[in-house]
């Protein structure tokens, strides 16, 4: 996988890809650079059709602490439309991350402000320490969590949203956990424990299952029930069931084996 200025992204011989945020040294936040090689890596990560699912990362003590001051400073000395831009840019991300074809994961320590909960809110699921702290910190300083807030919503809901987002209030992990932004938080300690269950967890599962379900749930959204939704969800089920994985699942099942992405998990896993 290519190598990047801000960000590293490696590949675990059992078939899933870790992205790391590596601004260590300026606590992992955001800048144009960092934005853009984003936008590359889950480019590379889209199209390979080897990986199971994605693992989205800070290195060192904090996920990350938001934008980065110095690009926050060259960003109000720009026109409006050099800022639309840079908004475009940020959009893209995150639509880019929210629509990732396979499963995504986020693991967050120490501190996530800012445009740091857009990423953990476009993840299809969270985890994290419970010391980890949490700020839509916008209002602080005169700015509105706009591009991510569409995702921040549907993480948490509206009225979590409007208090977090108007107070710009810190909240830990155990809060984020029950507000939704996290599915599960742990003491600090446990957290790379923690991390390597979800993984072997996410390893039992058909890798072509959980894209059809991630495609199937996105097209539900909120579950509002219509002609056209009930004949993609009776669609849906028919396509899986005849398809290699879907024949592979149900005969192993009835057979009481193990299937075969389970047994090529085991054989590469790292020792």
């Amino acid at each position: 996988m290519n190598s990047f200025n801000t960000l590293q992204l490696s590949r675990d011989p059992r078939g899933f890809a870790t992205l790391w945020l590596n601004r260590e040294q300026k606590k992992n936040a955001f800048n144009a650079e960092m934005i853009r090689e984003l936008i590359l890596a889950l480019d590379q990560v889209q199209t390979d059709p080897s990986l199971r699912f994605l693992l989205l990362r800070g290195r060192g003590k904090h996920f990350s602490a938001g934008a980065d001051l110095a690009w926050m400073q060259q960003s109000a000395e720009l026109d409006y439309n050099t800022n639309l831009d840079d908004a475009r840019e940020l959009a893209e991300l995150m639509y880019n991350l929210a629509k990732l074809k396979i499963p995504t994961l986020a693991v967050v320590q120490g501190a996530a402000f800012g445009g740091a909960l857009g990423l953990i809110s476009c993840c299809d699921m969270a985890i994290g320490a419970d010391d980890a702290q949490f700020c839509l910190s916008e209002v602080r300083i005169g700015l509105a969590p706009a591009v991510i807030s569409p995702f921040v919503v549907q993480a948490i809901g509206e009225r979590a949203a409007r208090r977090y987002a108007l107070t710009a209030e810190r909240f830990d992990g155990q809060r984020a956990r029950e507000i939704g932004l996290l599915s599960d938080s742990y003491p600090a300690t446990e957290l790379e424990q923690r991390v390597e269950q979800w993984v072997a967890n996410l390893l039992l599962n058909s890798p072509a299952a959980m894209r059809a379900s991630k495609d199937l749930l996105r097209e539900v959204g909120s579950g509002v029930s219509t002609p056209a939704l009930r004949r993609y969800c009776e669609n849906a089920i028919a396509r899986i069931r005849v398809s290699p994985e879907g024949q592979e699942g149900l005969r192993a099942f009835l057979q009481k084996r193990t299937p075969s992405w389970q047994t090529d998990t085991t054989a590469q896993e790292p020792r």
